[in-house]
């Protein structure tokens, strides 16, 4: 199946009193790359939600917000209580300082209590296993509607690449259709030069002939042709099949490029030169297209 890389899922749950809403979205990317936005609650599941996305993407980067709305729901949500170790620390912290710095003032009640994270509701010391049970649900249907519309597009991608790489074929047709003709025709230019020089003298065949051997060995792309063909085999296979890799794909192009530049250097033929630009233009659009598959 064919991937796009761009895609948009979005899904929502409530879970123990409280709504979680989990929105992607994904862009080109050269590797995967994930970026979450978490509220307090779900910091412990970082890790576990950045594995799951993984194991469904490859490449691409990926956005994801997560949040969570209580709902009014003051039994889970307006609860706070005291993290009494991180108070002790932040106590211990300060009293080290004021001995080292000899000051004289007095840690008291109101400083304490302004700390960041003394207080913290009651949700946010919740199980990080009861949080994933459930959230993973959210998560799960958000990834599949992103899948959804990656393949979408990508099935969108794919009808262009196949209809580029058969006009891609097309030109390389003529070419190969062409090249005989380009021996015979300079055969025919290089006996009326010589002519024209010697003023209709006798004209030495196996001289001849061995000049035209010369040009048609300099000037053949067989093999050019046959690697270009072989890699377009190949990319319709990675189109079709189970594995449509974007960065496949993108090598087998820069590699047809390699093959036409060397089949536009060899020959000096203007109907070749022309299809070879033909080529040259749908493989930039090809490699265009290409930086969105995955």
């Amino acid at each position: 199946m064919t991937r796009s890389m761009t895609g948009y899922g979005r899904a929502e749950a409530v879970l123990t009193g409280r709504k979680f809403t989990v929105e992607m979205k994904s862009v080109n990317h050269r590797y995967l790359e994930t970026s979450l936005r978490l509220p307090g609650i779900l910091l412990p599941l970082e890790t576990e939600i950045k594995k799951r996305i993984g194991e469904q993407f490859s490449r691409g980067r990926i956005e994801a917000t997560f949040r969570v709305d209580s709902g009014g729901n003051t039994e889970n949500g307006g609860r706070f209580v005291l993290t009494l170790p991180l108070v002790r620390n932040y106590h211990a912290l300060l009293s080290q300082l004021k001995e080292e710095l000899q000051l004289s003032d007095e840690i008291s009640l109101s400083m304490m209590a302004g700390f960041r994270d003394a207080f913290v509701t009651t949700e946010t010391v919740q199980d990080p296993e009861t949080l994933w049970d459930g959230l993973s649900r959210v998560l799960d249907e958000a990834i599949r509607m992103l899948t959804e519309m990656r393949e979408q597009e990508g099935e969108s991608l794919k009808r262009d690449l196949t209809a580029r790489l058969s006009l891609i074929a097309g030109f390389l047709e003529v070419i190969a259709g062409r090249t005989p003709q380009v021996v015979l025709e300079y055969q025919k230019r290089l006996v009326e030069r010589i002519r024209e020089l010697t003023g209709g003298m006798a004209i030495d065949e196996a001289r001849l002939l061995q000049e035209v051997a010369i040009m048609a060995e300099k000037s053949d792309i067989t093999e050019e042709i046959v690697r270009f063909r072989s890699h377009i085999d190949q990319f319709t296979g990675l189109l079709t099949g189970g594995d449509a890799a974007g960065r496949k794909i993108d090598f087998l192009i820069q590699e047809m490029g390699r093959e036409i530049n060397t089949i536009g250097s060899k020959s000096g033929d203007a109907e070749i030169s022309r299809n070879v630009i033909e080529v040259k233009g749908e493989l930039a659009k090809l490699r265009e297209c290409v930086q969105n598959i995955e």
